[in-house]
Parts: C-alpha cells; sequence; structure tokens
C-alpha cells in the first residue's frame, strides 16, 4: 500500500458516506412530513367523525400508533445520519493529517512533564506534537493509555512483538477503526467513568439492605388486595385513593438518597450505551494476534461486557423514570419504582465489582491501539523495527515523523556496542537538534510496538532520557544551570542503580563559562562510559572530539557541516564521520549586521 492509495481510500469513504447522508436528509424530511400529515389528518377526520365517539377513539389510537413508530424510526434515522458525518468528518480530518495540519486533534498539552525523562525534550504533547499525531481516542481512560504507551514504553521483547502483531492487524482492517471511533464519537457528552462511578455508589446508602426493600413486595400486594375486594364490595372504592396517598407519602422518603444516587450519572446514561456498543465491536470481531484474543476473552468472560453494560444502562433508564410524573404518580406509589431500580444497581454492581475494572482496562487497551493503527494506516512507508536482545541502535534513514516527508532529510544511527556512545560536533542550524530528537521519538515509536519513520531499525528497548531543553525555574528559585545538573544527576544515579538507559544529550552544561564547561563535559563523558551508558551527545565544543582516541571502543565521532562559499551559507543536513569542521556563528552575525567582530 502507498500513501496515495491511503489517501484515495479516505476520499472514496466521503463520496461513499456523502450519497448516503444525502439519501438519509431526504428520508428525514419525509418522514418529518408524514408525521405532520398524520397529526393534521387526526384533527381533521376526529373532526368530521367527532359524533362518534368510538370511531374517533380508534382514530386517535391509530394516529398515536403511527406517529411513535415514525418518530422512533425518525431518531434512528438521525443516528445514522451523526453516524455518517463523522466517518466523513474523521476521513477529511485525517486527509488533513497526512498533509500535517494536526488541529483537528487533541495534543494533551496537559499531559506535558518536565520532569518526565524524555516528554517536553521530544515534544510528545501540544500543538503540533506526535500525541497530536497519533490521538484518535474516544475516550478518556483511552486517551491516557494511549499519552502511558508514549511515555512508558514496553521494556520487553514479548511485550513489543505481541503489540506490534496487533497494531498490524488493526490497521489492515480499516473499516472497524472508522466504525469504533465513529460509534465512540456518537455521544457528546463527557465520559462516565463506570468504576469510580461504582464506588460512589455504593457509598450511598444501600437500599438493598434497608426495610425500604420490603415495600417492594407490600406496596404491590396492597394495591391488589383492595382492588379485589373493591370489585367483590368488600372496601369502598375510596380505600384505592387511600392506599395510594399512604404510598406516595412513603415513596418520597427515600427520594432524597435515591437522588443522590441518581446524581452520580449526571444524566450521562447514553454514555453507557456508546461503551455497551463499543464492547461490542470488540466482543464479535474475529481476531487472529494473540493480545487481542486475549483481550477479546477478558469483555466475554462468563457475561459478555456489552450485554452487562447495557443492562446496567436500562436500569438506570428505568431508575431515570422514577423522577418523572408517570414514576412520581404511578410507578413510584405503586411499585416503588425507585427503590426497586436503585437495588438492581446495587446487586449489578456487587455482582460485576471485579470485572468493571478489567472491562475498562481492555476499553481503554483497544482504544489507544485504534489510535496507534490508525497512525500505522496512515504511514504505509514506515516500517516494524526489528526488536534485539543485544544492546544496539542501527537504523537506516531516520526521518522525523513531524517534518514534512518531502522536505525531511533522513540519516543513519549504528550503535552496535556497549557502552557506547556518538559525540555529534556541528554548526548552528545544520541539524543536530534535529537528529537527536529524530533518533528519541522513532526510539519511543519502537518501544511503543509502532512502526518507525525509517527504512529500517534494529533496536534494544532501552529506557530513554533526554536533557535537550532544560529551563530554570523561578518559583523553585532555581538556576538553569542547577537545573540542568539536577537533570544529569538524575542520569547518573539511574545508571548506577543499574537501568539501561539510551541517554540523549544536547550542549552538556549549557549554563556555565567556557572552560568549567569544558571540564564538566569531559569528565560527565568518562563518567557516563564508565557506567556502561549508551547514547548520543551533541556538542559545539570540537575538544570533545578527542574522547574518541582516549576511548576508541566506546566513542565514535560525527559531525552535522555548514558550507559556506561565495559568502553564502548551506547545509546538507546529513550526517558525516569525524569532527565539524566549520562553525557559522561568526558569518551569520556578520551577515545580520551586528559590529565588533
Amino acid at each position: 500500500m502507498t500513501l496515495e492509495t491511503v489517501k484515495e481510500s479516505y476520499k472514496s469513504l466521503i463520496e461513499k458516506e456523502k450519497i448516503k447522508l444525502s439519501k438519509l436528509k431526504t428520508s428525514i424530511f419525509q418522514i418529518g412530513t408524514l408525521r405532520l400529515v398524520i397529526v393534521i389528518a387526526c384533527f381533521i377526520l376526529c373532526w368530521i367523525m367527532w359524533s362518534h365517539t368510538l370511531v374517533v377513539l380508534v382514530i386517535i389510537g391509530i394516529s398515536i400508533v403511527l406517529f411513535l413508530f415514525l418518530m422512533k424510526y425518525h431518531n434512528r434515522l438521525f443516528l445514522r445520519k451523526r453516524y455518517c458525518e463523522l466517518l466523513i468528518q474523521n476521513s477529511e480530518n485525517e486527509l488533513k493529517g497526512i498533509d500535517y495540519d494536526f488541529s483537528s486533534f487533541d495534543g494533551a498539552p496537559e499531559l506535558a512533564d518536565a520532569n518526565h525523562s524524555y516528554s517536553v525534550d521530544l515534544d510528545m504533547f501540544g500543538s503540533h506534537s506526535l500525541f497530536q499525531s497519533m490521538n484518535r481516542t474516544v475516550t478518556s481512560f483511552g486517551k491516557d493509555r494511549l499519552a502511558n504507551t508514549l511515555l512508558e514504553p514496553f521494556e520487553k521483547k514479548a511485550d513489543i512483538q505481541a503489540q506490534q502483531e496487533a497494531i498490524k492487524e488493526l490497521a489492515g482492517k480499516p473499516e472497524l477503526l472508522h466504525h469504533f471511533r465513529a460509534i465512540g464519537q456518537m455521544t457528546e457528552t463527557d465520559d462516565l467513568n463506570i468504576h469510580f462511578f461504582s464506588q460512589q455508589f455504593m457509598q450511598t446508602k444501600l437500599l438493598s439492605i434497608s426495610f425500604w426493600r420490603y415495600f417492594i413486595y407490600i406496596a404491590p400486594l396492597v394495591f391488589v388486595l383492595c382492588i379485589v375486594l373493591s370489585i367483590i364490595n368488600i372496601l369502598p372504592v375510596s380505600v384505592l385513593g387511600l392506599c395510594w396517598t399512604l404510598f406516595f407519602l412513603l415513596s418520597l422518603a427515600p427520594l432524597k438518597d435515591i437522588r443522590s444516587k441518581m446524581n452520580l450519572f449526571e444524566k450521562k446514561i447514553d454514555v453507557l450505551q456508546t461503551y455497551s456498543k463499543l464492547f461490542k465491536i470488540i466482543e464479535n470481531e474475529e481476531f487472529e494476534s494473540v493480545l487481542l484474543k486475549k483481550m477479546q476473552g477478558k469483555v466475554k468472560d462468563v457475561q459478555s461486557a456489552s450485554l452487562a453494560i447495557h443492562q446496567l444502562k436500562s436500569y438506570s433508564d428505568n431508575l431515570d423514570q422514577s423522577s418523572t410524573v408517570l414514576g412520581l404518580l404511578i410507578l413510584n406509589p405503586i411499585f416503588f419504582w425507585n427503590v426497586i431500580f436503585s437495588i438492581k444497581i446495587e446487586k449489578w454492581i456487587m455482582s460485576h465489582k471485579d470485572n468493571i475494572s478489567s472491562w475498562l482496562k481492555v476499553l481503554a487497551k483497544f482504544d489507544s491501539l485504534v489510535s496507534l493503527s490508525v497512525f500505522t494506516y496512515n504511514h504505509p512507508d514506515y516500517t516494524y523495527p526489528e526488536v534485539s536482545e543485544s544492546y544496539i541502535l542501527d537504523g537506516k534513514d531516520l526521518g522525523h515523523p513531524m517534518l514534512n516527508r518531502n522536505v525531511c532529510v533522513r540519516n543513519d544511527v549504528t550503535i552496535g556496542k556497549h557502552p557506547f556512545f556518538l559525540v555529534v560536533t556541528g554548526a548552528n542550524m545544520a541539524g543536530k537538534s534535529t537528529y537527536l530528537r529524530t533518533v528519541g521519538i522513532n526510539l519511543v515509536l519502537a518501544c511503543a510496538g509502532v512502526p518507525v519513520c525509517a527504512t529500517s531499525l534494529t533496536f534494544y528497548p532501552f529506557q530513554l532520557v533526554t536533557n535537550l531543553r532544560t529551563s530554570d525555574s523561578l518559583a523553585d528559585n532555581e538556576s538553569y544551570f542547577f537545573a540542568e545538573l539536577k537533570r544529569l544527576k538524575m542520569i547518573i544515579d539511574r545508571l548506577q542503580s543499574g537501568e539501561q538507559l539510551f541517554i540523549i544529550l544536547d550542549e552538556i552544561l549549557k549554563g556555565t563559562n567556557s572552560e568549567d564547561k569544558q571540564k564538566g563535559s569531559i569528565a560527565l563523558m568518562k563518567q557516563l562510559v564508565s557506567l556502561d551508558g549508551n547514547g548520543i551527545i551533541a556538542t559545539h565544543d570540537l575538544v570533545l572530539g578527542n574522547l574518541e582516541k582516549e576511548f576508541p571502543d566506546a566513542i565514535k565521532n560525527y559531525r552535522f557541516e555548514a558550507d559556506i562559499k561565495d559568502e553564502h551559507l548551506s547545509f546538507t543536513y546529513k550526517i558525516r564521520e569525524g569532527v565539524a569542521q566549520n562553525m557559522n556563528a561568526s558569518f551569520l552575525m556578520k551577515k545580520m549586521g551586528i559590529t565588533g567582530l
């Protein structure tokens, strides 16, 4: 599959759904018109036949039945219309995303954490971030799971391979991906965290162990007895009114406790139906990968999650009915409807409390896999990397996923030993920082089980840690230099604890003077080598290039050059072996008219 094939698939889907949408709009108009005609016809026929009471009642009855049937059908058409609109909107957004316009997707800037090992340095979150380019989640917990997949990638080969297998299978099922996303977007309300809801619900007064539970049997029995005794003239009919008054007042007593339970839903009942449909998609699909089958088994074990969630939705619907006029005047006094369905929900929670957390974890995981699979589908030129059990990072033609494919210059990376560092020197704007982020972000993708922007990549699942963008903190009264030292101390401590780190540093000790910087940088590099570290160090300090002579088996020099010819500055952005020869700071300052040079 090529990128053009992917684009055509989205365009084809848009055209197909637009035809369906046009037909649905016509049907909606026709059904709406027919409902109006039925109402008008009912009034006219009733006026004509007003003297024939039985006929009028029949006309009204038939009209009501037809109207309600058409109203239900009308609502179903609106849902189908919404579904078509979402498929079209999502496909249009994907076409924009393929051309690097990710504005339609949530970049989750609130998740950026400067204390994380690489989150801020690699622009994982926010506008035009990796997360924004990937995020297609339809639940809040799916979004969190996707973020966690990128922030805490897998460290075991088996886990990465299982993830790759699942993503590869889902990416080959684009219709499933489109369907899952559209169904998840049908409900526009906020997410309902069933696990949290269940805990809160059970902390309210439990009616299943209160004396109110007896009234669900007492009230209807009393009404039946009164009706029977009234029919056989043992009791006057007025007793029914007295019973109704008594039970009406009694049914109001637990209303406060029941209202506190209902408030926990916050009118999010429709979300339960959406969850049920999402679970049903997972349950009904035929999967081949071990991971997807395992996830499917968890939501189908004993009782299917979709049916159970649908049952909870049904209970909550009925509980909601208890607060309507019909519920307050008829259902509650006669059946104690509010108590019945409060107890049913309590029993549902008690029955499924061990499953709820497991179900939600599966839904979150599947939701995140859908996002990763859409990302994979949209990048058919990306490659599934090979996981190695030895300390290696060997990549060919690595590119940055967020750089336009038409201008992105790709480079190789080769680290086949342990410990081993690449020392990258070069001029300003020559490509050092971009190279560091390219290697880092592709390693994150690889460890997350996602195809990488490269021709090939063999990697060991290192724990990545970077220091590219240290900043000072006025709030913590912390200088830039001290903040950098803290970051470097964290790296040293983690190496000393035995962690297998891949370290990416850009210009070590930027916050001090040149002499201290040089001495400190050399000392740090020697310590990192002695602690069996691996990684890449970018620097303007050419003296660090001498370390290759001292550690020929652990350090290799690479460079990005700036070519100055005839007062013209140019860059190739291609990495080469050796130490940089040309620096461009003085040239640029002179070109900008800064004097004194």
